[in-house]
């Protein structure tokens, strides 16, 4: 469900090679709780994450009090999740979960520890 069902996918084709190469990044979910942030990133089978997305997304991970999970699945047709991981502040991944029912249960602990 999306709250704004007008909201469309923004396209930067005019301010492309303004900066170099570098575009804005599309974030796919971001949430906030008492200064924690929980930032995640949604791609489907075989879809890799960009280059520029890579590094800002390292680079969000550092930072205290926000957390980036990678998200292998889709909500085309309700909920799907294969698999998540957590970016860590290092660059490596940890596996968290490998079902929509996970997922549910990490959203409600990080909600939980920010509060």
């Amino acid at each position: 469900m999306m709250r704004n069902p007008l909201a469309v996918h923004v396209d930067f084709k005019e301010i492309n090679g303004l900066l170099g190469k570098r575009l804005p990044s599309n974030i796919d979910m971001m949430m906030e709780r008492h200064g924690h942030f929980l930032i995640g990133e949604w791609k489907r089978d075989n879809e890799k994450i960009s280059v520029g997305q890579q590094i800002l997304l390292k680079q969000l991970a550092r930072v205290d009090k926000f957390t980036v999970i990678v998200i292998n699945g889709n909500t085309d047709d309700g909920m799907i999740i294969k698999k998540f991981w957590k970016l860590n502040k290092n660059e490596t991944f940890s596996l968290l979960g490998t079902s929509l029912q996970e997922f549910k249960d990490y959203l409600v602990e990080w909600d939980s520890n920010a509060n």
